[in-house]
């Protein structure tokens, strides 16, 4: 019997839109605005004279496309994404996204988030005859949708049987999605997970006598293309635009909206609003709550220092109310991706190295505080802080403003097996000398969450908290058998 691995899809950005003109340039800028989320493949669909217009590759957005690709995917309608994979190699061809299925009635699917029950479904899919092009989640989802489809819509493809399609698929699949869906001949859906685990977000704007709308996961992309004003797709919700722009949204699931916490911690960007919470204002916060701990250690400190770029916002907060200089001790090269999503620890390890040198002048001879988002495996960590101390420094401390990091997430981020997380069994003085630290400080979780938001009734109703499942165990969309799931290989 053939087993087959499923490859979940991390941290991905989605895009979709229907214009007035062409939509592939706008495609484009919008990856552009999400290539924070994924720089190891990105793929785009339009649709034109009745045919999928398919573009996809591994790189960044700038490697895979050219003017002349762009030329050729006509039409006033498509979806984009940027990806980078479960940790591994990367991404094959066959993995890249969107998804396309031709039969019952066109699809094209881009996902951000993962499935944790994608190998029953495809066992149970398969039994129907389905055949997979690939070992992604992503295409399992894809599959479920058009036997949703062909079973509620017949023949001509209605809104009503499209919800109720959604819905099935709801109530089926496992673990986050944020998805965009384009329809053949009909328009865009997009939906999102009861627990609106993963970020998207929508907006629409009039042109002359018609509309023209966009699903993203990050307000960043409608900014680049000049919308102005957005709004959220909630948990348990689907959207459908038609060609026309008419726009029809609905309630499916009963929504236990909890978000990843650990977007704001790192994933999105600090120009971000996510389920109506600034990004940059929970950075913010969070560099003022540390700071009222390390206050009460009494530490002599001369300068603080962020790890570029994520921990800029907090550190600032957290020199400020220190009353501590703050100086940019290490500069990062602009030309290297995050190091956090790149694929397999080896290439990270050597990612380091090009990506950050110290500014010596700032580090010799003194007691610096390093500020990072957040401390994963400790590896990047611990180089960082062999890097502060060959410039001279005196003494090396080190703020993390997200707690520790003890469980694998399920849902979308690249956290592997506790093994492999360096806070996972290890106390704080044993993460010190792994980390070769002279202070080591972690943001409590009860801060965490005050930073990001939680209780902001007044801001956003509908959110029940986050999930903090990376830094708790507590996996908000049921039990999770840690052991089991890491043993079959399914950790992020």
């Amino acid at each position: 019997m053939l087993v087959v691995r499923i490859i979940q899809n991390i941290v991905c950005g989605i895009i979709g839109t229907i214009s007035n003109g062409e939509v592939a340039a706008d495609l484009y800028d919008g990856l552009l605005g999400l290539q924070h989320r994924g720089q190891d493949a990105c793929g785009m669909v339009t649709f034109f004279d009745n045919k999928f217009k398919v573009r996809k590759g591994t790189g960044l957005v700038r490697e895979v496309f050219s003017m002349e690709s762009l030329l050729e995917l006509r039409g006033q309608i498509g979806i984009g994404h940027v990806r980078y994979p479960t940790a591994g190699a990367r991404a094959g061809e066959a993995e890249v996204q969107p998804f396309l299925l031709n039969s019952p009635y066109g699809l094209a699917l881009a996902h951000n988030g993962n499935l944790t029950n994608a190998d029953k479904l495809r066992q149970e899919l398969e039994k129907k005859d389905y055949y997979f092009n690939s070992s992604s989640d992503s295409e399992v989802l894809l599959t479920l949708l058009a036997d949703e489809l062909r079973s509620k819509a017949k023949k001509t493809l209605k809104n009503e049987p499209i919800f109720a399609a959604v819905a099935e698929v709801m109530q089926k699949a496992q673990g986050s999605y944020s998805v965009v869906v384009l329809i053949a001949n009909f328009g865009l859906l997009a939906f999102r997970d009861p627990a609106g685990i993963r970020p998207l977000i929508f907006c629409e704007r009039a042109t002359g006598f018609a509309k023209e709308s966009l699903i993203a996961s990050e307000p960043s992309a409608a900014t680049l293309l000049g919308y102005d004003n957005f709004k959220d797709v909630e948990a348990g919700e689907a959207i459908l635009i038609d060609l026309k722009g008419n726009l029809e949204k609905k309630q499916l699931a009963k929504a236990q909206h909890t978000p990843c916490i650990f977007e704001y911690v790192y994933l999105a960007r600090p120009d971000s609003v996510l389920d109506k919470l600034s990004v940059y204002k929970a950075r913010l916060r969070m560099g003022e709550k540390l700071a009222k701990q390390i206050l009460k250690s009494e530490l002599e400190i001369d300068v603080v220092v962020p790890v570029p770029d994520s921990s800029t916002t907090a550190a600032i907060t957290l020199a400020y109310n220190l009353g501590i200089k703050y100086r940019e001790g290490l500069v990062k090269n602009r030309y290297i991706g995050r190091t956090f999503i790149m694929p397999g620890q080896e290439i990270r390890k050597k990612s380091i190295r090009h990506k950050l040198t110290s500014v010596d002048l700032e580090l010799k001879g003194k007691k610096v505080l390093l500020v990072d988002d957040s401390i994963v495996r400790g590896n990047t960590s611990a180089r960082i802080v062999e890097m502060v101390r060959k410039a001279g420094a005196e003494k090396v401390y080190f703020a993390s403003a997200a707690p520790p990091l003890k469980w694998p997430c399920f849902y979308g981020v690249d956290f592997p097996t506790r093994a492999e997380l360096v806070a996972a069994y290890r106390s704080l003085d044993e993460i010190k000398k792994e980390l070769g630290v002279d202070a080591l400080f972690y943001q409590t979780l009860e801060d965490l969450k005050a930073a990001c938001g939680e209780g902001r009734t007044d801001l956003n109703p509908h959110l029940k908290g986050f999930c903090a499942a990376c830094f708790d165990g507590n996996y908000p969309l049921g039990k999770i058998d840690v052991e089991a799931m890491e043993k079959e290989g399914k950790q992020c």
